[in-house]
C-alpha cells in the first residue's frame, strides 16, 4: 500500500463516504480525529448515549469501536476493496457517566482478506471503560459497482 492511500484527511474520508459518517455516527455525535490503517482515533460524547442507569450504554462503546476499526480497515482495503465487519466483541471495564470519551482503534492484522483492530476506550481521565477487538472481511470493490 503506498503512504498516498494511508495519509487522508478525516475530512477527504468523510467526504468520499457515500452518506458521509453515517446516520448512526451522526446521532451519536462520533467524531473522527485522526484516521490512518495503522491507527484511528475518535471521540463519542457520553451524554445521550445512555442507559436508563445514567451510564454510557454498552452497545454505543461498541457503536464507536466499530466505526473506528472499519475506518481503519476500509482505508486499508482501498482502492480495489470494501471492508466489511464480520466479528465485533467488547468487555466493558468501567462506567463513564458524562463528559467525552475516545476510542483509540490499533491494528492487530492487516492482510489481504482480513483486517483486525483493537479499540481501547477510555474516560477523560484516561481510564479504560472498554477493550474491543473487530474483525473485518476485505471483499472486491467491484461487487459493489465500485
Amino acid at each position: 500500500m503506498s503512504q498516498e492511500q494511508t495519509d487522508v484527511s478525516v475530512a477527504d474520508y468523510i467526504a468520499q463516504m457515500p452518506q458521509g459518517m453515517g446516520g448512526l455516527n451522526e446521532k451519536m455525535g462520533i467524531e473522527l480525529l485522526e484516521i490512518s490503517a495503522d491507527r484511528v482515533v475518535g471521540t463519542m460524547p457520553v451524554e445521550g448515549n445512555t442507559q436508563p442507569y445514567g451510564l454510557l450504554h454498552g452497545g454505543a462503546s461498541v457503536v464507536l469501536a466499530e466505526t473506528l476499526g472499519s475506518v481503519g480497515s476500509a482505508l486499508h482495503a482501498q482502492p480495489d476493496r470494501l471492508a466489511v465487519g464480520v466479528d465485533i466483541n467488547a468487555t466493558h471495564h468501567r462506567a463513564a457517566t458524562g463528559g467525552t470519551v475516545t476510542g483509540v482503534a490499533t491494528a492487530i492484522h492487516l492482510g489481504r482478506s482480513m483486517a483486525s483492530y483493537e479499540v481501547v476506550i477510555s474516560d477523560e481521565r484516561g481510564r479504560r471503560v472498554c477493550t474491543s477487538r473487530i474483525t473485518c472481511t476485505l471483499l472486491p470493490a467491484d461487487r459493489f459497482g465500485g
